[in-house]
């Protein structure tokens, strides 16, 4: 009897030991099956983060060769130096301002990163800064365009560290740091509310603060074609911005799962880009009588801008209809902005700001519950809801981001000044701003 006791003791033992080493295999394929989606997801975020910043090369070229030669290097400097006081301004107070524990209008918690939450999701803290600092950046280097030629480098610096720091932020957090307007369901996948309005509404007021540059508006009130120098380097940067925008939008998954979302996404952007450029071109080329390469170029940005927004919540067709759209707009914009004499010089109002507007609506027009959106969309059976949220939202972040920078530009103004003298703006902010040249051996001197 005691032999047998003892041979089933041993025996369920061993059992025992068998079912502890299976378990433990189990537990351990689950902690490395965990440990592979995150690495994974992080790696695609981090990607994504990277060809984000490549739009800083995209607006410089853009920018650059939408400008006369003799301010070139001031355009470049101000898109080079804007991104490194982004990342200072996000890093130091941003991040806390719009991911940090607080209340429905900001964080207060994880100033210069101490005690930033860990873990986002499947993103360890690390990539989920980067991936945000580069859509303030973003952001921030819209401006760049609007006051072009005729601001200060030193006074626009202030104003990049301001904005990175504490007016997109503030806007990040209400929309996707769990703020009062995400609260109420609003929706804004990849940023035309959060960056692209952000940054055109900053660009909008601007200009309109610093005013037009010298021989843009005639007495009778009439409009002179200020020429860029440099249609090729405008062309390179629209395309490295367009394919910058996959990274933008796609990257906006914040993971990989099967991959079909970020495919979606990826093809509603390319697709809205190529409508954009079209009808862009088309209505252009009808209003004007020639096919404009400009307003091509700025109706494929405007076709990503509006599509950011929706890229996740809509199918292809309608993703084609709303690029179209805002290729419109873009046009129309611009021919307005001139009537009402703001000298906008290369389009960064018409492209970001309006059609930041066009495409948080068409959220609330076009979108759908199926694909992850709140509600339907207005076409689709959901009613005036959504689009009432998205209007609401989208006007606040417009009221808001006039407000402070109409504030914060003329303390700037007051300080240190905000515009270059007359003398200074005709001879180029080249040498006059940075003592360079960025054409060597063919600087041109103008009265115009």
């Amino acid at each position: 009897m005691r032999i047998k006791a003892v041979r089933h003791a041993v025996i369920a033992i061993l059992l025992l030991g068998i079912c502890s080493i299976f378990s433990g295999i189990a537990f351990a394929d689950e902690e490395v099956a965990y440990a592979s989606k995150a690495g994974i997801d992080t790696l695609w975020v981090m990607i994504a983060a990277f060809m984000v910043f490549i739009m800083q090369a995209g607006f410089g070229m853009l920018e650059a060769g939408l400008i006369r030669t003799k301010n070139t290097c001031n355009i470049l400097m101000n898109n080079f130096l804007d991104f490194c006081m982004a990342c200072m301004g996000f890093f130091m107070f941003g991040y806390a301002i719009m991911f940090g524990a607080g209340n429905g209008f900001m964080g207060f918690k994880g100033w210069f990163l101490f005690g930033a939450e860990g873990h986002v999701g499947n993103l360890p803290l690390y990539a989920n800064w980067l991936f945000h600092a580069v859509f303030c950046g973003a952001a921030a280097t819209i401006v760049a365009g609007g006051v072009a030629e005729r601001m200060k480098f030193k006074a626009y610096l202030i104003y990049s560290f301001l904005i990175s720091a504490t007016v997109y932020p503030l806007v990040g957090h209400w929309i996707w740091g769990g703020g009062w307007l995400s609260q109420l369901n609003f929706a804004d996948f990849a940023g035309s509310t959060v960056v692209h309005t952000v940054g055109g509404s900053a660009a909008l007021m601007g200009t309109i603060v610093l005013g037009p540059r010298i021989g843009k508006y005639n007495k009778d009130g009439s409009a002179n074609a200020i020429e860029g120098h440099s249609m090729a380097l405008a062309s390179l940067g629209t395309l490295i911005l367009w394919f910058a925008w996959f990274g933008f939008n796609a990257g906006s998954t914040l993971s990989v799962g099967d991959g079909s979302q970020i495919a979606h996404v990826a093809l509603n952007t390319c697709i809205a880009a190529a409508a954009g450029a079209l009808a862009g071109m088309f209505f252009a080329w009808k209003k004007f009588g020639k096919p404009d390469l400009t307003m091509t170029m700025n109706g494929a940005l405007a076709g990503l801008v509006a599509i950011t927004a929706p890229c996740a919540f809509v199918y292809p067709i309608e993703a084609i209809i709303i690029g179209a759209i805002g290729g419109i707009v873009v046009v129309v914009g611009t021919v307005f902005l001139d009537k009402v004499h703001i000298d906008d010089p290369v389009g960064a109002v018409p492209v970001h700001m309006m059609n930041g507007v066009w495409g948080t609506l068409a959220v609330g027009i076009f979108g759908h519950k199926a694909l992850g959106l709140a509600r339907n969309g207005l076409l689709h059976g959901g009613g005036f809801t959504q689009l009432g949220v998205q209007a609401l939202g989208v006007f606040i972040v417009i009221a808001f981001v006039l407000s402070v920078m109409f504030v914060v530009f003329k303390i700037i103004d007051k300080i240190i000044g905000l515009r270059v003298s007359r003398e200074d703006e005709l001879k180029g902010l080249d040498i006059t701003q940075h003592g360079m040249e960025s054409y060597a051996g063919f600087q041109i001197f103008t009265t115009e």
